[in-house]
């Protein structure tokens, strides 16, 4: 498989310029500062993932905001001055959010479609030639099939390539990133594609009494568990039982047997493999969190995929958190 060079151990930095507490300067200057930077450059990380919502740098009426373009530069230049790479990705673009699905819009307007084009060829004019940076088309879908994503993915590539031939571009499949979309997206050839997928499995764990999953709002698991009670759990709840019934035991070769999928799709597309996301919520023993990101790890390492946890600071997985702290350093070197 192909590798993504400069890319290989990552870092989000989610609640900044995407999903905010307060879409405001303030909170722009200080959630993230080149201190930040600086600080996951010493862990020995390589590139950090930076979410971006189109609310940030343009109006609602798609006017671009240079304030908010101001941003961006600056962390370029930070992660330039500190060796990082950076993946900009427009998290959220008019008509399109992951975490509102029901609301979605994108796929059904040719006008929100060529707002989303519009944005990425901005992006790629005033990005386009920098060293240290790749795109990211889009997060998350799931308002869409495979088909209506990869034409509209491919509608942008090309307007990327008129101004930046050769920059990465990452693109994930639907359903969330899953690894199961992966090999149903119809990409142009392409020499600088990336494939992507977010890994939070088993859900059950990752996830649990997180408020805004309803269904495990007031379920703990520990990890690895007895894979039984995991199929028990999901069971109960007809939902979250992805890969339970393929493996034979909860660790490492669960997640193994479901990021294979993923890494076949990437193998037979010849492009290089990326986790764009992956993490633990704040709300599970800490000890069984430092577990299975050792475990995630040797998975990553095995088929050599290139990845960016979730997440720096705050948002329920934020590892510079009190929680974490504990285990922060077992958590750093597994990333």
């Amino acid at each position: 498989m192909k590798s993504f060079d400069g890319y290989k151990r990552g870092i989000n930095l989610g609640g900044w310029l995407s999903q905010c507490a307060e879409y405001s300067e303030n909170h722009y200057n200080s959630f993230i500062t080149e201190n930040d930077i600086e600080k996951i450059a010493g862990w020995g990380l390589d590139h950090v993932r930076m979410p971006v919502d189109y609310m940030v740098i343009e109006d609602e009426d798609g006017t671009p905001s240079e304030s908010g373009y101001k941003h961006i530069d600056d962390c370029i230049e930070w992660c330039g001055k500190h060796g990082l790479n950076i993946i900009i990705d427009l998290h959220k673009t008019k008509g399109y959010s992951f975490d509102e699905a029901d609301k979605n819009s994108l796929f059904g307007s040719n006008e929100l479609q060529e707002r989303f084009i519009s944005i990425w060829k901005r992006f790629a004019e005033r990005y386009g030639k920098c060293k240290n940076v790749s795109f990211e088309l889009l997060n998350e879908i799931t308002a869409a099939d495979s088909e209506q994503w990869s034409r509209l993915a491919s509608e942008a590539i090309g307007e990327i390539r008129k101004y930046a031939p050769d920059i990465k571009i990452i693109i994930g499949g639907t359903q969330w990133n899953s690894v199961h979309t992966l090999a149903e997206l119809k990409i142009p050839a392409d020499d600088n594609i990336v494939y992507n997928f977010h890994f939070y499995e088993p859900f059950l764990f990752t996830h649990q009494l997180a408020p805004w999953q309803p269904l495990i709002a007031d379920k703990s698991i520990g990890y690895p568990a007895d894979i039984e009670e995991y199929r028990k759990r999901s069971e109960e709840i007809q939902c979250f039982g992805s890969g339970l019934k393929n493996a034979d035991k909860m660790g490492a070769e669960f997640m193994e047997k479901l990021i294979a999928e993923a890494v076949t799709a990437a193998e037979n597309a010849n492009v290089p493999l990326y986790c764009g996301e992956y993490g633990v919520i704040d709300r599970a023993d800490i000890e069984d969190t430092a577990e299975w990101y050792s475990d995630i790890h040797s998975v990553f390492e095995k088929y050599g995929i290139s990845r960016a946890t979730w997440t720096y600071k705050g948002m329920d997985f934020g590892i510079t958190e009190q929680h974490y702290s504990a285990e922060l350093e077992n958590i750093l070197k597994a990333l």
